[in-house]
C-alpha cells in the first residue's frame, strides 16, 4: 500500500502546486488517513513541492498499532512534536515556513478560525491558500483495495443482522438491540460501529437517524434497523424494517411495497455518467406520486468510504455525475407519524452496465419478514 498512498500524495500534490501552492497541510482526519495509510489523533500531513522526502506526518505521539488508526505508510517520514500539548498543523506551518515554502494550501472548510490565526501567526510570511475539498475530490472514486474493504464491512453488517433476526425480539427495548448489533458486529471483525446504530420499533420505526430508546418490542410493530460496519477505516451502511410476531397488516404492506418500490428505482438508475439529483428523483418521484412528498428526507443517499456521509450526495439539488467504482447508499423511506414506517437502505458501487450493472454490497433480504 506504501505505492498507493504515495500516488495519492502525488497527485494532490500536482493540484496544489497547480493552484501556486509551494505546500500543502492535510489536517482532516480522513483525508489525512487516505494520504498515509494511519491519522493518529490530532496528526497533520504536510507536502512539499516535491515528491520524496518532503513529505512529513507530524503527530503529538508516536503513530501506535491500534487498528482505528490505520497502518502507516512506513515510506512516510514521522515526527512527533516536542511538548504533547501542541498542535501539529501549527507545528507543519512553522516547518514549511523554515523550509523556505512562501505559501501553504490548507483546509479552510476544516480549520476553525482561531486554528487558522495560529497558523498565520507562527509563520507570519506564509501565504495561506485555500485547498478547498482537493482530497475529498480524490477519494470519491475507490480503488479496487477500498472496494475490496467495504465489502467485507457489508458482509460483517449482514451477519450481524441476520444473527439478531434469529433470536427472541418481543419484550426486549430498542437500546437493548442496538447495543448487541454492535458487539456483534466488533465479534464478526469490524472495528465498530460505522456510526450509532439506530432501532426504531412501533411508532419510531422508520425515523431518520432514531436514536434507540428504553421502548419494547410489541407484536404486530415495524422494527426499523439501521447499522453499519467499519473495516480497515472503510465504512458502510444497511437498513432494513421487519414486522414482528404476526403476520403484516393490510397498510404494513402497501407502505412497505412502496418504499422497496422507491428503493428499487434508485439503485436501478445507479450507472456512470447519471446525474446524482437523477438518482434522487427517480426514488423520491415514487414516494412524492403516491402523496408523501412533504415529510420525505432531504437526500435519498451518500458517499460512503472512510466516512459514512462522504460525497457525492444524492439530492434534488446535487450537482456533478456518478463515476464508476462510487460507493453510494439508496435509502428512501417513510414515516407516518403516531403509527411508525418503513427504511430499506443498501450499500452498492457504481458499475457500468457491461460489468452488471451497479454492485450490491448489503445483501440480507429485502422481504417483508415477519419475525
Amino acid at each position: 500500500m506504501a505505492e498507493v498512498h504515495a500516488a495519492r500524495r502525488d497527485r494532490l500534490r500536482e493540484r496544489a502546486t497547480a493552484g501556486g501552492s509551494a505546500a500543502t497541510l492535510v489536517s482532516r482526519p480522513a483525508n489525512v488517513r487516505y494520504l498515509a495509510g494511519a491519522a493518529p489523533n490530532g496528526a497533520a500531513l504536510l507536502l512539499g513541492r516535491d515528491p520524496g522526502d518532503d513529505d512529513l506526518l507530524l503527530c503529538a505521539r508516536a503513530p501506535g498499532d491500534e487498528p482505528a488508526e490505520g497502518r502507516l505508510d512506513e515510506a512516510l517520514r514521522v515526527q512527533v512534536l516536542d511538548v504533547p500539548a501542541g498542535d501539529p498543523a501549527v507545528a507543519a506551518a512553522d516547518v514549511a515556513a523554515s523550509r523556505g515554502a512562501d505559501s501553504l494550501a490548507v483546509e479552510e472548510h476544516h480549520l476553525t478560525v482561531a486554528r487558522h490565526r495560529a497558523l498565520g501567526s507562527v509563520a507570519p510570511g506564509l501565504r495561506l491558500l485555500d485547498l478547498n475539498s482537493g482530497v475529498e475530490q480524490l477519494r470519491l472514486v475507490k480503488d479496487e483495495e477500498e472496494i475490496s474493504c467495504l465489502r467485507i464491512a457489508a458482509e460483517i453488517a449482514d451477519q450481524a443482522l441476520g444473527e439478531l433476526l434469529e433470536s427472541i425480539l418481543v419484550g426486549r427495548t430498542e437500546r437493548h438491540l442496538a447495543l448487541e448489533l454492535e458487539r456483534r458486529l466488533v465479534d464478526h471483525g469490524a472495528d465498530g460501529a460505522a456510526f450509532p446504530t439506530s432501532v426504531g420499533t412501533g411508532p419510531n420505526s422508520g425515523r431518520v437517524a432514531h436514536r434507540p430508546s428504553d421502548r419494547r418490542v410489541e407484536e404486530g410493530d415495524f422494527l426499523s434497523v439501521c447499522l453499519g460496519a467499519t473495516y480497515r477505516g472503510y465504512r458502510c451502511e444497511i437498513g432494513r424494517t421487519f414486522v414482528i410476531g404476526t403476520s403484516p397488516a393490510d397498510w404494513q404492506i402497501e407502505l412497505y411495497e412502496l418504499v422497496f418500490a422507491a428503493q428499487r428505482a434508485g439503485r436501478e438508475s445507479l450507472a456512470p455518467g447519471v446525474e446524482c439529483r437523477e438518482v434522487d428523483r427517480a426514488a423520491r418521484h415514487v414516494l412524492d406520486a403516491a402523496g408523501y412528498g412533504d415529510g420525505l428526507a432531504p437526500l435519498t443517499g451518500h458517499g460512503v468510504g472512510l466516512e459514512i456521509d462522504e460525497d457525492p450526495q444524492l439530492a434534488p439539488a446535487a450537482m456533478g455525475k456518478l463515476d464508476t467504482c462510487v460507493p453510494v447508499t439508496v435509502e428512501p423511506g417513510v414515516h407516518l407519524p403516531g403509527r411508525g414506517g418503513v427504511r430499506i437502505d443498501d450499500t452498492l458501487v457504481v458499475r457500468p452496465e457491461a460489468d452488471g450493472g451497479p454492485e450490491l454490497l448489503t445483501i440480507t433480504t429485502k422481504e417483508l419478514l415477519a419475525l
